[in-house]
């Protein structure tokens, strides 16, 4: 009988989800590592190294560690539910002329819900996770908040989080840097561990190409959307591009034209094939509309309260007038912010604290 209680910890085979299991294994918990596959990228047509959390070598990572600290290890294959949810709104968002975030989606409805389900059939009362975050409560709600280490801080990408999910996480690196972790794993005689470095890539286009994943998994888009329309912000026609899903809000290179000075992309507009260029400061934004929302801090958003509004990861924040609307919140921009992207998430912080959030739907014109 364990001195906590029973925990199913997701491992991915990376440094920071060893270290989380290995703690709470010292701590006293009763930990069954869980492995969730969530893509073969075997299949997918990218060229390159199998790498990130659903390769081979990551599972056979975690495993190993499993079997040498002595506690059970699954490995689930959730390729089904996590393709047909993530993978085509991924798809869906950009032929749709948006930009989404399929980590915040997969969090909030597939690996979370997959945890809890099978944590509840292996009796596990809670969940942990190797992010970076803290876990704050007030008036009988829990919330996410900043981690410690402000470089690794991932609040950004938990705002979707279900109170019941909430209840039963625990984020043991919570208080600790980067470097710590590192040493901790060292310390613990797992040298090449510490040395393995951090993904940044989304797991199923771990080339970081989400062009040619578009390209693999649409049949004919390439031919379909080919020869679009570049136009500036008055609407005179500056050439053609290659079609609109293969370009992103505030993108800057890869245009494949010279204009003699730097052009952003600024707007899409799916319906007509036409992606509107512009300078710099036609990126900027004074306000945008925020849908599909998740409050956690409250049991709804302050209407006409100030937050420091994240519209994209790493982004410092801009401080914000949030307005409730029905379903959905109208946002003012105290100072004005470039790179506004529909499809992103907009996170909303009083201090270190979640509010909560939702995705950026659409902004006025300016």
């Amino acid at each position: 009988m364990s001195k906590h209680g029973k925990v199913l910890v997701a491992m991915s085979g990376g440094i920071d989800s060893t270290v989380t299991a290995m703690m709470l294994h010292e701590e006293g918990y009763e930990v069954i590592g869980i492995t969730m596959k969530t893509w073969d990228y075997a299949n997918s047509g990218g060229g390159g190294k199998e790498t990130g959390c659903c390769s081979l070598d990551s599972i056979n990572d975690a495993r190993a560690v499993a079997v040498d600290r002595g506690f059970h290890h699954f490995i689930v294959d959730i390729r089904e539910e996590f393709g047909n949810y993530v993978i085509d709104n991924f798809v869906d968002e950009y032929l749709a002329g948006r930009t989404p975030n399929p980590c915040v989606l997969c969090n909030t409805h597939i690996k979370w819900e997959s945890l809890l389900k099978r944590a509840d059939t292996l009796d596990c009362e809670f969940i942990a996770t190797g992010h970076y975050a803290q876990i704050g409560e007030s008036n009988g709600r829990k919330y996410i908040t900043k981690a410690v280490d402000r470089n690794k801080d991932q609040s950004y990408v938990l705002w979707g989080l279900s109170q019941e999910c909430l209840s039963r996480s625990r984020f043991p690196l919570a208080k600790l840097t980067k470097p710590e972790v590192r040493q901790m794993a060292h310390d613990w005689g797992y040298t090449d561990l510490a040395k393995k470095g951090d993904s940044y890539e989304i797991c199923f286009v771990p080339d970081n190409d989400y062009r040619g994943f578009l390209k693999r998994n649409v049949p004919g888009l390439e031919q379909e959307v080919d020869g679009g329309t570049f136009v500036d912000t008055e609407g005179k026609k500056l050439g053609t591009h290659k079609g609109y899903p293969f370009y992103t809000v505030g993108q800057r290179k890869g245009l494949g034209m010279a204009f003699g000075e730097p052009m952003f992309v600024t707007e899409i507009i799916p319906e007509s094939n036409t992606i509107v260029l512009g300078r710099s400061e036609d990126l900027v934004r004074n306000a945008m509309y925020v849908g599909q929302l998740n409050c956690l801090k409250y049991e709804s958003f302050p209407d006409g309260m100030e937050a420091l509004t994240q519209i994209r990861y790493g982004d410092p924040g801009a401080l914000a007038k949030i307005n409730a609307k029905g379903e959905s919140l109208e946002v003012e921009f105290l100072a004005n912010v470039k790179g506004v992207a529909p499809g992103q998430s907009a996170v909303f912080y009083e201090g270190d604290d979640v509010i909560g959030g939702g995705i950026i739907q659409r902004y006025p014109q300016n």
